[in-house]
């Protein structure tokens, strides 16, 4: 092989490893910022496709339905925790459905209630509750705000 084409294949073979290296670092990072959703039932008994369970300390969004009578309030501070079901139709809560209890610190939607859904982003704990970082209150396609229901009333007396 004549000098030329050996420096030619050195620069190929430095630049694939250095391609390779980089996606390699580049997906490793973005696996540290993946939120996998799990219903509460998912992370009591683990994925119905998979059985893979979530770990203490992985980061994860879970969904579902604010139990009657969970809500608690810390009259200190802004610390609130909950108990969520998973979303099922017709709504009936039973002591034997499995529940993750999510403790959460700041101020919750305005559409947060009992009887609602939510998604919470947070990070699962050893015994089995999550610690949320964010809370999102669900509402359906027929939501509008007060603000602007109270607009639109206005505006339909005043049409003629």
């Amino acid at each position: 092989m004549n000098p030329r084409r050996k420096k030619r294949l050195t620069i190929v073979i430095t630049l694939l490893i250095g391609f390779s290296a980089i996606s390699g670092l580049v997906l490793y990072a973005l696996s540290q910022n993946i939120d996998l959703f799990y219903k509460p039932s998912e992370i009591h008994f683990g994925k119905v496709e998979t059985g893979i369970k979530p770990e203490a300390g992985q980061r994860l969004r879970i969904g579902g339905i604010v139990v009657p009578g969970s809500v608690k309030r810390d009259p200190t501070s802004l610390k609130v925790s909950f108990d969520l079901i998973d979303m099922a139709t017709p709504l009936v809560f039973n002591d034997t459905d499995p529940t993750v209890t999510v403790t959460y610190s700041g101020i919750l939607p305005d559409l947060f209630r009992e009887e609602q859904g939510i998604v919470a982003n947070g990070t699962l704990q050893s015994n089995g509750s999550v610690l949320a970082s964010e809370v999102l209150a669900k509402h359906d396609e027929n939501y509008m705000p007060k603000e602007i229901s109270d607009q639109s009333i206005t505006k339909e007396k005043y049409q003629y």
